[in-house]
């Protein structure tokens, strides 16, 4: 079963496809391939040749460099950029604070900040998670307390993905300690070079530097830098998030991902013919190919009915059932790989496959999606409660 496209769409999906492997080096395109690390510059680059044509941040409002696409315009911008190894734009600019600065920012702020978020001028960093406060996110300590024309702000971040590029950081603090939790909660953008900010790595299970914890220590910010109303931010948090959440299920990764694992098990000789003949490995990999079928016409839905800064209830449904898949697909990987796969450390030097050596760490790394953007425990209480009213 496939999704019909009309004519026009049809061209257009072709000229995405182009589009996607003529411009972004190849280079770049190889390491995403491969499942390698790119470094700042390659995302930057990548990036700005997509701002440059009109296709980082097309989900934005046109004024700011959005595209009036439908949303199964959208949608195929997003398969064809994942099928063709593309970088995805940097989701901490291109879905989070972008959207946010532009429904809830000052016409001041969106000058100052919106065409450098599309162009990754700015590279953003999240400040949202604390070490006590993760899935329950309006626990948050913080604090940002007003002095004068400025904000002086004490805590720690954790969990913040790439903050070692940071150039600023978009950042949940309390600024009413004596209401309601999610009351009192303000966003603030921070100059991650300003005095009191400090990055410190984590290292995670799979050797990586990917995350880190990010401490304010008498941080001063101008109240300038305040993202719409004081202690209004928990429903700017809501809006991010829904966004996230259609973000972390990529659909066309996932897929692009399954497809290389059935060439990966087409390569391994069992008997007279290859792991892709044995009828439980195939039997796995449809089961797989159907539940990602469901899932994009999930995400179709969920696009099409997020709007007026509401994300649809079924983006809960997306994140919770595309971060599954995603895990299950890089399991596949590793079963396919299979002694292969314990051969992480092993150099270039290796008579083993690249990819069967990048199976077990790129296996490990994926035990996140189902934390981030909203543990799937959350996501299911969500679910419980806005969709089936429970």
């Amino acid at each position: 079963m496939q999704l019909a496209l009309s004519a026009e769409d049809a061209e257009f999906r072709d000229e995405m496809r182009e589009f996607f492997t003529t411009k972004i080096p190849q280079e770049i395109r190889d390491i995403v391939r491969d499942r390698g690390e790119l470094s700042r510059e390659q995302f930057v680059q990548s990036m700005q040749i997509l701002n440059e044509h009109g296709l980082a941040v097309p989900n934005w409002p046109t004024e700011w460099g959005g595209q009036d696409w439908t949303p199964l315009r959208r949608h195929i911008w997003h398969e064809e950029l994942q099928r063709a190894y593309v970088p995805q734009p940097l989701a901490f600019n291109a879905s989070m604070i972008g959207p946010v600065i532009a429904q809830f920012g000052s016409q001041e702020m969106k000058e100052r900040f919106l065409p450098k978020t599309a162009n990754l001028d700015i590279w953003w960093s999240q400040g949202f998670s604390e070490p006590d406060a993760g899935s329950d996110l309006a626990s948050l300590k913080t604090r940002a307390v007003r002095d004068g024309d400025e904000y002086v702000v004490n805590g720690q971040k954790t969990w913040t993905t790439l903050g070692q590029y940071g150039d600023w950081i978009f950042t949940l603090v309390r600024t009413n300690p004596e209401v309601k939790k999610q009351a009192g909660i303000s966003m603030l953008l921070i100059d991650m070079r300003s005095e009191g900010v400090e990055v410190r790595p984590i290292e995670l299970i799979d050797g990586g530097h990917e995350v880190n914890e990010v401490w304010f220590t008498d941080v001063r910010v101008p109240a300038e830098n305040l993202v719409g109303e004081e202690n209004r931010a928990w429903d700017y948090a809501k809006f991010l998030l829904g966004n996230e959440r259609v973000g972390v299920a990529p659909v066309g990764a996932t897929k692009r991902n399954l497809a290389q694992a059935k060439e990966w098990a087409a390569s391994v000789s069992v008997g007279d013919g290859t792991l892709l003949d044995d009828p439980l490995v195939s039997t796995r990999i449809v089961e797989l190919e159907n539940e990602l079928l469901a899932l994009e016409l999930t995400a179709l839905r969920v696009v099409a009915n997020s709007a007026d800064g509401k994300p649809h209830p079924a983006s809960s449904v997306l994140k919770l059932k595309g971060s599954e898949l995603q895990q299950a697909v890089t399991e596949l990987i590793v079963d396919i790989a299979g002694p292969a796969s314990l051969a992480s450390g092993a150099g270039d030097d290796s008579d083993l496959p690249l990819w069967t050596r990048r199976a077990t760490p790129t296996y490990l790394n994926f035990r996140k999606a189902s934390i981030y953007g909203g543990s799937n425990e959350v996501q299911r209480q969500i679910i419980a409660r806005t969709i089936l009213g429970l």
